[in-house]
């Protein structure tokens, strides 16, 4: 058993990941919906991606993103797997740019 004292001055608070946090990420990895409750009570839904038993949110502007430019490159007879995801901004204000680097 630890001691309170302990168990503080060794917390760290949980923080959660976002796709913008990996190097780059392949489409053929899965990913889970996790349902939550915000701080009024209303419920939401994340993606989450799991690599290497870390969970990495992904904004549904992400696979929109995505979803686009595999249509795009479809079209063009191209198969692509790789992507990077970066992002502007913080809260609300977040922006989200993907690319494929394929």
């Amino acid at each position: 058993m630890t001691s309170l004292k302990d168990t503080a001055q060794a917390y760290e608070p949980k923080r959660t990941l976002n796709i913008t946090d990996l190097e780059n990420f392949d489409i053929s990895e899965l990913i889970e919906e996790r349902t939550g409750t915000d701080s009024e009570g209303k419920e939401f839904v994340n993606n989450v991606l799991i690599r290497d038993n870390k969970e990495y949110r992904v904004p549904a502007t992400v696979l929109k993103a995505i979803k686009a430019q595999l249509a795009m490159y479809a079209e063009s007879g191209k198969e692509v797997n790789t992507f990077k995801a970066t992002k502007t901004g913080e809260g609300m204000n977040t922006e989200y740019t993907t690319v494929c680097l394929d």
